[in-house]
């Protein structure tokens, strides 16, 4: 009889004994040492994996009451475009589209234009598509291209501005959404994605100003004097 035939029938004599005892002693006790230090072990494995295996939450159900977004900003009359600082911000994904949890905004930033610094409660995120930008972040500054990508921390000091003779355009995400709720509030609507937005003669900018900085707390946002 072959080593591994014997093992076999050594196992089966093992579990009718074991069956035959009422299951009281277990079946392991029965087996060769072999064959015994591998089930022990193989148990160990089970139990180690089990302890191990992370438990997670199941997904939510798909929610049936929200739709897909398709902002076609070339071709979409309803989307807001929106005057501020010289600049002209087109609203393609809102809050309202995303229960909260980010905004896009499809910025074009002609030369020398660009927000003052300022802070705010949420992460931005700036996406260049066309032209190059020069970004302060804590008092340092980089130039930023076309291509690249970056990202404000939430509540660290920043502003971008186009230091160069040509116009850039950027997308902008904020995470969580409200950004986009602030440019309507304090901006002008206008006709289009590159609309520049009306010239504010000094009394003008005086309740611009001051409008700004009663709506930005309730947004989240702080206007400083350095980024």
């Amino acid at each position: 009889m072959t080593m591994g035939m014997s093992r076999r029938v050594a196992i089966k004599s093992a579990i009718a004994y074991s069956a035959a005892l009422g299951g009281g002693m277990g079946f392991a006790s029965f087996l060769p040492e072999t064959t015994r230090q591998e089930h022990d072990a193989k148990d160990q494995r089970s139990i180690t994996m089990d302890e191990l295996t992370p438990q997670y939450p199941p997904l939510p159900a798909d929610d049936l009451k929200r739709n897909l977004t398709l902002a076609q900003i070339d071709q979409d009359k309803t989307l807001p475009h929106i005057g501020l600082v010289g600049d002209t911000y087109t609203i393609t994904v809102t809050g309202a589209e995303t229960a909260g949890r980010f905004c896009v905004i499809d910025m074009h930033i002609p030369p020398g234009g660009g927000p003052p610094p300022h802070r705010h409660d949420f992460e931005e995120t700036f996406i260049l598509l066309e032209g190059e930008m020069e970004a302060t972040f804590r008092g340092k500054k980089s130039i930023v291209k076309a291509g690249d990508t970056i990202n404000i921390p939430a509540n660290a000091p920043h502003r971008f501005h186009n230091a160069s003779p040509n116009a850039t355009r950027l997308l902008c995400i904020c995470s969580p959404a409200g950004q986009e709720e602030f440019f309507k509030e304090v901006g002008t609507p206008v006709a289009t994605r590159t609309t520049p937005p009306p010239k504010l003669d000094d009394k003008e900018q005086a309740a611009f100003i001051k409008k700004v900085m009663g709506l930005a707390p309730k947004y989240r946002t702080e206007l400083l004097k350095e980024a």
